[in-house]
């Protein structure tokens, strides 16, 4: 039986190429076509590189395409150095520079976007342009490569350089090994199955698996993946869009979807027919801290068990996360935690000094996979006696206000309690006399009047007086990443520079 990610994505391929793979738009692939996509794709990486580890940027846009070329840099045992399709021209241009990669990989869509190809010109990258025409893939190379004295040193080992979501400054790329997916893949495996490990060997599954996250984000690159080595086929979505979305659902009637929590309160405030929902058992949702507010609301109206997870891009995917099972027995008890660490992960708390914390006691989380060394986080958290982890917010998100820390994530917990408001974002601004202050912008539920004074009317009954925000604004809709959750970057945009007096 395959063990390794490139072997046991090579094996799903060859089952049967007939069967279906992948939809998008309506229209099926079949796992032959995705694997002459993958080939192909492997066959330019392997001419336009020289060594493993070799560094591949791919403009991972949402398509079956993009996902084939996935694929083929992973079965050539380079580096895929994931690269954000939805910034603007310029700063992909820019982008594609600064990363210097004897290849960059994107679908037609992209290579028609100005500066694609003068980038990969000015750095000798051979660009290579993966597209289906008609029923058949088609790899072309558009550019050759230069000289390979300018380009990046390879990266043995590593099988993505994934981008962080830019949640709270600009992205960054974290470098994820073959075994880190080997590990997380088969943590998820056996985390999620009722009945353990499935059964061995490679096959290919019945039912259809919906992936509305982009692949650029953690989520939906993890998930497709996942789904891939599992020989389970995938509808794809552009992005997530409840129209689309809840027609895919209505075709395939899946037994599992994951949705992020802004994805959840969406289908919520849009009064959905349960009817429609009726094959689902389960949602599971991360990315974003889950309101348990939001989570009672979703299961009331649907009786669908909602299982909030955690994970970290650094851990190529989850950590810890809620179970059908543990959900029968602890839901109403435990509700607000993201359950308990996955199959070969042990998580911990500890202190400043890094000595680990009492149960219920608040702390740095720690993550250990199978023996290795424990690595600190920059979440906040407690675990229970019972071995639930509660998530309380993340250290470098703290505003310092004169001296005392304010964490963001408290202010939005008071906000998305108030029955009026939908979501709800904080972050820190710069302020003349204390450092920095927070500030808060919030969606409020249709027809509602909630002023922004009977806002912060509500936090000050809720909240200690220095953590209250200095400025609350009411906003048509919150600034978002491409995974959904709120951008604090952009939110403080909403605000000015210096909030000076008013604080």
């Amino acid at each position: 039986m395959p063990t390794g990610l490139a072997e046991r994505i090579e094996a799903v391929l060859g089952l049967d190429p007939g069967s279906d793979a992948i939809e998008f738009d309506g229209t099926w692939i079949t796992w032959g076509q995705l694997a002459a996509m993958a080939h192909a794709c492997r066959d330019q990486v392997l001419r336009h590189t020289s060594q493993r580890g070799d560094a591949v940027g791919v403009v991972l846009r949402n398509h079956p395409s993009v996902v084939g070329a996935l694929l083929g840099v992973l079965l050539a045992d380079r580096c895929v150095v994931t690269v954000n399709p939805n910034q603007g021209d310029a700063a992909l241009e820019a982008d594609l520079v600064a990363l210097r990669v004897p290849v960059v990989v994107a679908c037609g869509t992209d290579w028609k976007r100005p500066g694609m190809l003068h980038a990969a010109r000015t750095v000798g990258s051979a660009g290579v342009r993966v597209e289906l025409v008609g029923d058949e893939p088609a790899v072309t190379v558009l550019s050759g490569a230069g000289d390979a004295g300018s380009h990046r040193e390879p990266r043995p080992g590593v099988a993505v350089e994934m981008l962080t979501s830019g949640t709270t400054g600009p992205p960054k790329r974290v470098p994820l090994e073959f075994d880190s997916f080997e590990r997380t893949i088969g943590a998820a495996r056996s985390h999620y199955s009722r009945s353990g490990d499935r059964p061995p060997g490679v096959r290919l599954r019945s039912g259809v698996a919906l992936v509305n996250a982009p692949l650029v984000h953690m989520s939906g690159l993890f998930r497709t993946l996942l789904n891939i080595c599992d020989g389970r086929p995938v509808a794809l979505l552009e992005r997530f869009e409840l129209e689309g979305w809840l027609e895919a659902v209505r075709r395939h009637r899946p037994r599992a979807v994951s949705l992020v929590p802004a994805a959840l309160g969406m289908v919520l405030d849009a009064e959905v027919d349960p009817e429609d929902l009726e094959s689902l058992q389960v949602v599971t949702s991360g990315t974003a801290a889950l309101s348990p507010a939001l989570q009672a609301a979703f299961e009331d109206r649907y009786g669908v068990a909602v299982l909030p997870s955690y994970g970290a891009t650094e851990f190529a995917g989850g950590v810890a996360g809620w179970t059908l099972a543990l959900h029968e027995e602890w839901a109403t008890r435990k509700r607000g935690s993201v359950g308990r660490a996955q199959p070969g992960r042990s998580v911990r708390i500890v202190d400043d000094a890094g000595e680990p914390e009492s149960p219920d006691v608040s702390g740095t989380i720690e993550v250990r996979t199978g023996d290795g060394e424990w690595v600190r986080t920059t979440d906040l958290g407690r675990l229970d006696p019972d071995g639930f982890l509660w998530i309380e917010g993340r250290a470098d998100d703290a505003i310092l206000r004169g001296g005392f820390k304010v964490f963001p994530g408290e202010i939005v917990d008071v906000l998305r309690a108030h029955d009026d408001v939908v979501d709800a974002g904080a972050t820190g601004v710069p302020d003349d006399r204390l450092g920095a202050v927070p500030v808060a912008a919030v969606e409020l539920r249709p027809g509602s009047e909630l002023t922004e004074a009977e806002i912060l009317a509500h936090l000050q009954d809720h909240l200690a007086g220095y953590k209250v925000p200095a400025r609350v604004r009411v906003v048509a809709a919150l600034p978002r990443t491409p995974s959904m959750k709120v951008s604090q970057p952009a939110l403080a945009e909403l605000f000015e520079t210096h909030v000076g007096g008013q604080s």
